[in-house]
């Protein structure tokens, strides 16, 4: 499948003249680019007042870079969304693994989001970020002491994923204590039409209690001194457009809400998890948020009336569909090789250590030249990156102008997934992030040096001597 520039260049850019974004700001999910993406007067590429050119100019490449508007506007689809369509209260929980910052906790924590985190790393960034701990989630299927504790002692409810984490936390919290605040996290059988590594919600699957387990759990959990069942989550994947099994999960989580009541438990806590699915390409054609939001919302009500159980609160854990869209990765163009009647190879500075999604799940991205991006197509090339691999490849027959040593290359829709998965592999430093605001840009993270890498080393002493 090719990643139409030519769609991308006459449906989104030329539509920004006279310069002015025309993006929806209540369904960032359904955007190519960044909201405040527009044209300069020399049709050069410019997100949130900065020209991209000069990013890259100005922080090097690969550069990684976040949009606070497309930030925010997302933030605040998800919480009118569910204001609008849930008759009962509500919180939309940002999944961290997207994307894990300092920026990103205290960004979405300033917006009246919760957060859920699966590690001590993204435990500690989220709460030093300015996370309240009562707004934070701990999610994980193999959670250790430490990342127990360190919930435990901030007031953060443990998501318990199997009978380890029950274990343990008895074991861990001392008698007469408070109880630790539980939500019970259980496979609830649905399965949708994604990747299967992103698939969570069929039976087959590491996450969660199977539902035969489901009530001698709950029955286990009644009166224990250590811990307080509030809610209960379920999750059925990742990058879904499908509505159809959102209604379905809803019945399957209204049954077990009213099998944990009837046993005494204090649930006030729904939790749907995410899933909603972006446009990384033109054809991708996903539900916008408000939509997702409706169908969850209702199903969800009308799930709790036809049992007569009173509405809990309604929880829900965007990720991709909050940060994605808002990102933009720059590239500076290298090398090129040409296959006469095969292929051009056009290689970047970046790759797959910091995008492995291409490598991973076969994605595909929307791109263009950041000074260049009405140039007509001249060639088809695969864009690949600079590690020592073959399956190294960004984007693979993508229509192009011919490019020249230097230019930049902008690639959208990355802001999940890129930095959170990002590696070291050949040793290569990680980039750095800004966030673009009203023609401001501020460094998040900071690129790392190859000095960097040597930090944890370790040269045994008898190796000295070889030196």
């Amino acid at each position: 499948m090719l990643v139409d520039i030519g769609l991308f260049v006459t449906q989104t850019l030329s539509s920004l003249r006279p310069y002015e974004s025309k993006r929806d700001p209540n369904s960032p999910n359904r955007n190519l680019a960044p909201i405040t993406t527009e044209l300069d007067d020399q049709d050069r590429l410019v997100v949130g007042g900065c020209r991209l050119s000069d990013l890259a100019q100005r922080y090097g490449t690969p550069l990684y870079v976040l949009d606070e508007e497309s930030l925010r506007s997302a933030c605040r689809a998800y919480k009118q969304a569910l204001e609008k369509h849930y008759p009962g209260s509500s919180l939309p929980i940002y999944a961290s693994k997207a994307n894990s910052s300092l920026m990103m906790s205290g960004l979405v924590a300033s917006e009246g989001l919760g957060l859920d985190a699966v590690s001590a790393g993204e435990l500690l960034t989220a709460l030093q970020g300015g996370m309240p701990g009562d707004r934070i989630v701990l999610h994980g299927n193999n959670k250790s002491d430490d990342e127990l504790l360190i919930a435990y002692r901030n007031n953060v409810t443990i998501v318990v994923d199997n009978q380890h984490d029950l274990d343990r936390l008895a074991a861990l919290i001392p008698a007469g204590s408070d109880p630790a605040k539980l939500m019970l996290r259980f496979t609830p059988g649905i399965e949708c039409h994604t990747h299967e590594y992103i698939r969570t919600g069929h039976l087959d699957s590491k996450f969660g209690f199977d539902p035969d387990q489901l009530e001698s759990v709950l029955t286990n959990l009644v009166g224990q001194p250590w811990g307080v069942l509030t809610g209960l989550h379920a999750h059925i994947g990742s990058q879904i457009f499908e509505l159809e099994p959102h209604r379905d999960l809803a019945g399957v989580m209204a049954e077990a809400l009213k099998l944990a009541r009837g046993l005494g438990h204090p649930v006030t806590d729904l939790n749907v998890g995410g899933g909603l699915g972006i446009r990384y390409v033109e054809s991708d054609d996903p539900p916008s948020i408000d939509a997702w939001v409706q169908v969850v919302a209702e199903a969800v009500a009308n799930a709790c009336r036809q049992r007569d159980l009173e509405l809990p609160r309604l929880l829900c854990e965007p990720g991709r569909s909050l940060v994605a869209p808002a990102g933009v990765t720059l590239y500076s163009v290298g090398s090129r090789k040409t296959i006469p009647g095969v292929r051009t190879y056009v290689a970047v500075d970046g790759g797959m250590s910091d995008n492995p999604r291409p490598i991973t799940y076969q994605s595909l991205y929307t791109t263009c030249l950041a000074d260049r991006p009405l140039a007509a197509a001249e060639e088809t090339v695969n864009l690949v990156g600079k590690h020592c691999e073959s399956g190294d490849v960004l984007l693979k027959d993508l229509p192009l102008p011919t490019t020249t040593s230097g230019d930049v290359v902008a690639v959208f829709a990355t802001g999940a997934y890129n930095a959170s998965m990002s590696s070291n592999y050949n040793r290569i430093p990680r980039p750095a992030a800004v966030l673009v605001h009203g023609g401001q840009a501020e460094l998040v993270q900071k690129r790392e040096q190859p000095d960097d890498l040597l930090r944890y080393d370790v040269l045994p002493e008898r190796f000295r001597t070889l030196r």
